[in-house]
């Protein structure tokens, strides 16, 4: 019943607000670039709903290129000491604050937004993935520490909830130890 209810949920967002989610206003890929660390996360993704218990807080390095592209780097530590990478680039779309990917991992479609940011402290990203026709909405919280302010956390919790995620499935990431530089 839940996976259902889920389902729906994901399917009521893709069909109704999420397509209507935009970028932040005036968008700035250079102020976006460094080291953020993922302290939110929320989707009602099967995957997620199966092992949000064990994450905890990784790391994105977002590099843009010299196209208005991104280079998008994340790395989890995990309980083993052992690490976590995936990287993709995302390609710039022609509304700024909006970029499209393949992930060659989880073989989906990606349309990420950023939808809020202050460039020094947080983003709120928005992204849409599709795979074989079927979409899920996953929103991550980006923070330039390893904690967000209450009133952060609350933004992000009520912003996944309007784009159709369940509030079992919003979760604010404990700290983790960091990947090395490689």
């Amino acid at each position: 019943m839940s996976s259902a209810l889920r389902m729906l949920g994901t399917l009521m967002c893709v069909l109704a607000a999420c397509a209507d989610i935009v970028p932040v206003k005036d968008f700035n890929l250079e102020k976006m670039a460094g080291k953020w660390y993922i302290v939110g996360f929320a989707t009602n993704a099967d995957w997620f709903v199966n092992h949000k218990a064990n994450m905890k807080v990784g790391t994105a390095v977002v590099a843009p290129t010299t196209g208005g592209d991104l280079d998008l780097s994340y790395a989890n530590l995990n309980a083993d000491g052992t690490c976590w990478r995936m990287t993709h680039l995302a390609k710039k779309t022609d509304t700024p604050g909006r970029f499209t990917f393949h992930s060659q991992i989880w073989n989906n479609d990606n349309d990420m937004r950023i939808v809020d940011v202050l460039y020094d402290d947080y983003a709120l990203v928005h992204t849409i993935k599709t795979q074989n026709g079927v979409s899920e909405v996953l929103n991550k919280l980006y923070s330039r520490t390893q904690e967000s302010s209450a009133n952060l956390q609350q933004r992000f919790t009520q912003f996944s909830v309007e784009t159709g995620i369940l509030p079992d499935n919003i979760v604010i990431l404990p700290k983790n130890g960091e990947c090395p530089e490689v």
